[in-house]
């Protein structure tokens, strides 16, 4: 059975851009042959956990993996306890890193060290097995423990192209700024694997503050485009940085409101898109937010439905992927999302949505963010199945009989939270995401001070 033998850069010639640093372009020759002298340098075992928080330096690592036959290990939390357990899953990893990090549960090697010496020309792009499965990523574990996912060279090469395609952007040479990880698998796909197989380039840095972002963006050529989140957005509009030209806005890692993006497009004069997946599917669809509630299917990727199941097969998908969503399929491969299944709520046989009942707590005004939480235990006096739910919100201006006031003229009673609680912020993560696990805390916590 033959090989099917794949580029490492696709829609680049060697001559074209494929990041940018802050000394300048870099050519995909240029990478090639960083990528050439780090693989001659890196140890022998066959697991790398790669934590390069510079992007530039993250690529170099993982085509040095790619040239050596090794497979690259992407979480997406960086705590002791993760890569704790990394180790102990994979017999022999190291960690790449560039900055950080004085304790690690694993042996290091600093990127620095691996970047020395002559490099030699490249001639051509090298070629790497399409079947090899050559990373394997990570759920955040918002909703339960992280999960690995391992990807073929072949998945992730139609998986760059199709959301590039889908998107607008094939061979656009769009420059991509990312405020996200480029360990998680939405900054991995929609930053690095669109430069690779897209024809774009990315920047090398990760802002993460308003100014910063401006800074970003500045620093690279048009067309541009921002990958980032909701949570992202919102601070940017919160600030008073004075906005860049910007050509397009990426989103994902939670919903996005349509007021916001309204206000984006307002403020920044360009549209606002999001793309949607997961770690276990890949991208699967994007949508421009302000055209409406439908989201399109990236191309070759197809949803099949059994009952309310539904899975995502063909394309960049690999097999045959159950979502979590509960989704409701339209004509020329759109559909809707109803939120997860997990989200579904049913009290006293009334029936609604965490993802509902966040976008009425968030549209109230003088509410900066705020989440509700489904406890898995029925409250104290509330009966034996019954639970009560509760709700964290961040709203410094706003005094809380004010605010249950409004919440009680948007949701119905049965799903008012007891308790509400007023906190000065949410424990988001990098991406913006609000784990499960922060929560519980948040509410084991708030029973705590009531007691």
């Amino acid at each position: 059975m033959t090989t099917t033998l794949l580029p490492l850069v696709s829609s680049l010639t060697l001559d074209d851009v494929l990041a940018f640093r802050p000394e300048g372009p870099v050519l995909v020759r240029d990478f090639l042959a960083d990528a050439c002298r780090v693989a001659k340098a890196l140890p022998p075992p066959a697991w790398v956990v790669n934590l390069c928080e510079d992007r530039y330096h993250f690529a170099v690592v993982f085509a040095a993996c790619l040239l050596t036959g090794k497979t690259s290990l992407q979480p997406a939390s960086q705590s002791s306890q993760t890569l704790g357990q990394l180790a102990r899953d994979h017999a022999g990893a190291f960690a790449v890193t560039d900055s950080g990090f004085e304790e690690l549960p694993l042996p290091r090697v600093a990127f620095a060290g691996l970047n020395t010496g002559e490099a030699e020309p490249v001639l051509e792009i090298p070629m790497i097995a399409g079947d090899r499965v050559v990373a394997v990523l990570f759920t955040s574990g918002s909703t339960g423990l992280p999960q690995a996912h391992g990807k073929t060279w072949a998945m992730l090469v139609a998986n760059g192209r199709a959301e590039a395609e889908g998107l607008g952007l094939l061979g656009s040479h769009t420059a991509l700024v990312g405020t996200v990880p480029v360990q998680h698998s939405y900054g991995f796909e929609s930053t690095f694997l669109m430069a690779l197989h897209g024809g774009c380039a990315f920047w090398s840095g990760r802002p993460f503050y308003p100014q910063d972002v401006v800074e970003a963006v500045q620093a690279v050529p048009r067309p541009r485009m921002v990958v980032t989140t909701p949570f992202h957005l919102a601070n940017l509009l919160a600030s008073e940085a004075v906005w860049p030209s910007v050509d397009a806005w990426l989103s994902a890692t939670a919903p996005l409101e349509a007021s916001v993006a309204i206000r984006v497009e307002a403020r920044s004069g360009a549209p606002v898109f999001e793309i949607y997946g997961s770690t276990e599917s890949s991208q699967l669809a994007w949508r421009r937010t302000t055209d409406g509630p439908v989201w399109r299917l990236l191309p070759d990727v197809r949803l099949v439905q059994n009952g309310d199941e539904t899975c995502a097969e063909g394309g960049h998908v690999g097999g045959s992927v159950p979502l979590s969503d509960l989704i409701e399929l339209q004509a020329d491969r759109q559909f809707l999302l109803h939120g997860r299944h997990a989200d579904l709520i049913n009290i006293a046989g009334k029936r609604t949505s965490l993802a509902y009942l966040n976008h009425q707590l968030r549209a109230i005004d003088g509410v900066d963010d705020g989440a509700f939480y489904m406890p898995d235990e029925p409250a104290e006096g509330a009966g034996l199945h019954v639970v009560r739910l509760a709700a964290f919100v961040v709203a410094p201006q706003l005094a809380r009989s004010g605010l249950v006031a409004a919440l009680r003229e948007r949701i119905d009673a049965i799903f008012m939270p007891r308790p509400l609680v007023l906190i000065d912020a949410l424990p988001r993560n990098s991406m913006g995401k609000l784990p499960r696990s922060a929560l519980q805390s948040l509410y084991e916590q708030s029973k705590m001070a009531s007691t």
